[in-house]
């Protein structure tokens, strides 16, 4: 047991020393990228601007965890389109995969494609092997108003869901 302790406390040093944190936070400029789909189409996120979108990291397709963040973002999915809000899943995996995932739990909104990991690096959620579990809702003019460091995949969507309700409440008082 002894034999296991210091290569143990060795491996999580260099995962910390390599896991960074989130440098990007509210009011930064979402860095833009280009990414296939499950389909083979390209989505910009400059694409998108005048709309609210939300982009969120997953570790891998069609496992325990991802699975239940997708169908619970898949079941709120209706509450986010009468928002106006684009949800977009991100993750390294292929766009054949997400077509799998996507057709084996019927979700609705677009997955991309991460496989050469440079969107991940740009927003700070590259891992070592996967994705880091993070969640970014961008503003119709581009920038980031929320960032999701700690992930519940369970009651995320609805998390989100009332960060936009309350953030479209307080546009109205304006």
């Amino acid at each position: 047991m002894k034999k296991l302790v210091l290569p143990a406390l060795i491996l999580v040093g260099v995962i910390l020393l390599f896991s960074k944190g989130i440098d990007l936070q509210p009011g930064d400029s979402a860095p833009d990228f280009a990414l296939t789909d499950e389909s083979g189409v390209e989505h910009r996120l400059s694409d998108y601007l005048g709309k609210p979108v939300v982009v969120y990291f997953y570790p891998k397709d069609d496992t325990p965890g991802c699975t239940k963040e997708a169908c619970a973002f898949r079941d709120d999915n209706p509450l986010f389109e009468e928002l106006g809000v684009r949800v977009f899943g991100i993750s390294y995996d292929s766009p054949k995969s997400h077509r799998r995932f996507k057709s084996k739990y019927d979700i609705p909104f677009t997955l991309l494609s991460d496989s050469d990991k440079t969107v991940a690096k740009s927003y700070g959620a590259a891992g070592l092997i996967f994705p880091k579990r993070v969640t970014f809702i961008i503003d119709e003019e581009g920038k980031i108003s929320k960032v999701y460091e700690k992930v519940s995949v369970t009651t995320h969507s609805r998390e989100i869901l009332d960060f936009l309700g309350t953030e479209k409440r307080t546009e109205l008082l304006d």
